[in-house]
């Protein structure tokens, strides 16, 4: 039963993002709105169905605020040294045009409909229920495809590779469960994957708004 459980819901994760979320078509502010809601929704139900504060990882507060700065650190020293070097500009994928909401989307999309969302859901439930499931290392497994799965939608939208994006996102998701066991806290890797996606929009923005890129109106939401 445990394993059925554990199961069902990383098959539920990847349906949810793949095809219940984008057959809404809901704007940018409303998807992150959505997915901060069912996470929090969902752990809430979790807990309540007995699921225990330190399984879900929202306890060991310090031990993930150090953990996660300390592995925060990486990603946003190495921006750094991206920007301060303009040979290595030409090394990234840079959109022509900037997101107007660029603001709303680094404050809250991704902080909220992107980090929180995720790591409630991934770091935090689905971990809980494939530990209590199966072995470590086939816990791990379920967790880094369901992660990769969960992208392939994102993926297609954007014009990426989706097997890329897939397996990038399958080894990030070892690398976030290590963090989550070391500390004992979803905050561990809640706070790399904030460096990582806040760090590389705002290094893109720079070096976007350096070439003169030209800013575009979005639809309205």
């Amino acid at each position: 039963m445990k394993r059925a459980t554990a199961l069902g819901f990383a098959s539920a994760l990847v349906a949810w993002n793949n095809g219940v979320l984008p057959a809404l078509r809901l704007s940018s502010r409303h998807r992150a709105t959505a997915g901060a809601v069912v996470a929090a929704a969902a752990t809430a139900a979790g807990m309540a169905g007995g699921l225990r504060r330190n399984e879900v990882g929202l306890g060991n507060i310090r031990a993930g605020l150090r953990w996660g700065s300390a592995a925060a650190a990486a990603p946003v020293a190495g921006y750094a040294v991206a920007l301060a070097v303009p040979s290595l500009h030409n090394r990234f994928v840079v959109p022509d045009e900037v997101r107007r909401d660029f603001v709303e989307w680094v404050a809250a999309h991704i902080p909220f409909g992107t980090v929180v969302t995720e790591e409630l859901l991934f770091r935090g439930l689905l971990t809980a229920l494939t530990d209590r499931a199966f072995p470590p290392p086939g816990a791990a497994a379920i967790r880094a495809a369901a992660f990769g799965l969960w992208h392939v939608h994102p993926a297609h939208v954007a014009n990426d590779s989706v097997p890329g994006t897939v397996v990038f996102t399958a080894s990030a998701s070892l690398v976030f469960d290590w963090l989550r066991a070391r500390s004992g806290s979803v905050l561990a890797p809640a706070l790399l994957h904030l460096a990582v996606n806040v760090g590389g929009a705002l290094m893109l923005r720079r070096i976007q708004l350096t070439a003169g890129a030209v800013e575009v109106p979005l639809p309205p939401v």
